[in-house]
């Protein structure tokens, strides 16, 4: 920088130099660069205010390069070119745009993909607007998963669908007091690991375990599935019994106790918690500590596979409010009963015209969501199987899915929340999931 001055300082006064004087002081300082490069040894090392002080003469005046002797001129030219590349990529960096997504929210966008397979980007925007994010909905698109294939549920999702309508039975031995043994027969539902039956005997039979089989479901509750070990106990007149309810056996493989896994893993905790314990005094005893037990394992105790939650969970759906007006197409089912009880109750009928679903396009458009988000992925057991389902999808629909046509609100409008740890639930099994702050 001082050389780069004092040159300019002496162009200045060249003019007032004779030409004489000024080829002599070159031709002197010319002569010192000769003496002193005889003495130097190897290449010059230069600093970058030095490359500075000749790259801007070079600009200024082009021709130095015939007279360059401590340095190539392939070398001056060179870096002439870098300090280029460097000066435009300086003037042509980013000013601003589009504000760069937090590292957080695109794991959160990527968990919300992978977790949900079936949502697309507008589902997992509208879930962001609910949480407080301020996100356009072609970065949600940009940092979700990319699949090869379509989208499709896992094996536990599809299992956790499917076991409200099976149950699993099994047999386990209690040692007395006076060295006596008892039986403990035990039901279980695999949806919420509801112990639904337990019983004691010191004699147990294949009547014994119908019978119980009987009290522990009523008519209207049994379930579509029984699965149970090869235990000779259980003999034509269990499976009978079964044939009766409605209730196809399932038993397990020779020797595969992994098969009836819930079962057993209900003894082990009968075991490890309660009867490990206790010292039994008979069959009396045993009756009273394992109904106890039973309602605390209901009731109060929590299980990890339901997320820390206890069993027992009631729900409601009130459905109150008639509309002015009802649109439906022309199908037969609804006859003279129909029309008569929506006069009675205020509302008009508005059949659409023949072989027009267009005209009842929102019902249309309902049934496709239940069939692409529900029902598709769920092998239907029996009349109560859907019926459950579609009561549970009734209420995430309403309640926490969010919709295109709302501002991507859901029906009963959520708040946005924008502070808190974010947590999951999931629903339906696992084929869709709620967020919320907690």
């Amino acid at each position: 920088m001082i050389g780069l001055l004092c040159f300019v300082l002496a162009i200045l006064a060249s003019p007032f130099k004779s030409k004489l004087r000024l080829e002599a002081e070159n031709a002197v300082l010319r002569h010192q660069l000769i003496v002193l490069k005889r003495r130097l040894h190897g290449r010059v090392r230069l600093t970058n205010n030095d490359r500075w002080f000749f790259i801007q003469l070079y600009r200024w005046f082009p021709s130095i390069l015939k007279v360059l002797t401590i340095i190539r001129p392939e070398t001056l030219v060179r870096w002439h070119r870098a300090g280029f590349r460097c000066y435009w990529r300086w003037k042509s960096r980013p000013q601003g745009g589009r504000p760069q997504i937090d590292t957080g929210l695109r794991v959160l966008i990527r968990r919300m993909s992978v977790e949900n397979p079936l949502w697309g980007a507008p589902r997992i925007h509208g879930e962001l607007l609910k949480l407080g994010f301020e996100v356009a909905q072609s970065s949600v698109a940009k940092y979700m998963v990319k699949r090869r294939g379509p989208p499709s549920q896992g094996w536990r999702t599809f299992l956790r669908n499917h076991a409200p309508d099976i149950a699993a039975m099994d047999l386990f031995v209690v040692p007395t007091i006076g060295f006596d043994l008892l039986y403990a027969f035990v039901i279980v539902r695999l949806d919420r690991r509801d112990l639904v039956w337990i019983n004691v005997t010191a004699n147990p039979t294949a009547e014994w375990v119908a019978r119980q089989i009987t009290e522990a479901f009523p008519w209207d509750e049994a379930p579509r599935h029984l699965i149970r070990d090869r235990d000779r106990i259980y003999g034509s007149v269990v499976t009978r019994r079964l044939r009766a309810m409605g209730i196809r056996d399932k038993p397990t493989a020779p020797a595969s106790p992994w098969q009836n896994g819930f079962a057993e893993r209900l003894i082990g905790s009968i075991r490890r918690e309660c009867v490990d314990h206790i010292i039994v005094l008979g069959e009396m005893h045993l009756r009273q500590i394992l109904q106890s037990y039973a309602r605390y394992y209901n009731d109060i105790r929590t299980n990890r596979s339901l997320d820390k939650d206890a069993r027992q969970v009631t729900e409601a759906f009130p459905w109150e409010g008639a509309p002015r007006y009802m649109i439906r197409d022309r199908d037969r089912i609804y006859g003279t009963v129909v029309t008569r009880r929506l006069r009675a109750m205020g509302i008009r009928d508005k059949p659409t015209a023949p072989a027009s679903p267009w005209q009842n396009g929102f019902a249309e458009r309902l049934i496709g969501s239940i069939r692409r988000e529900c029902l598709d992925h769920i092998i239907v057991l029996g009349e109560e199987h859907p019926r459950r389902i579609l009561k549970n999808y009734a209420a995430y629909y309403n309640g926490i899915r969010t919709h295109r046509s709302l501002d991507k609100d859901a029906p009963i409008s959520r708040p946005v929340q924008r502070t808190g740890v974010i947590s999951s639930r999931a629903i339906l099994g696992g084929l869709h999931h709620h967020y919320a702050r907690v």
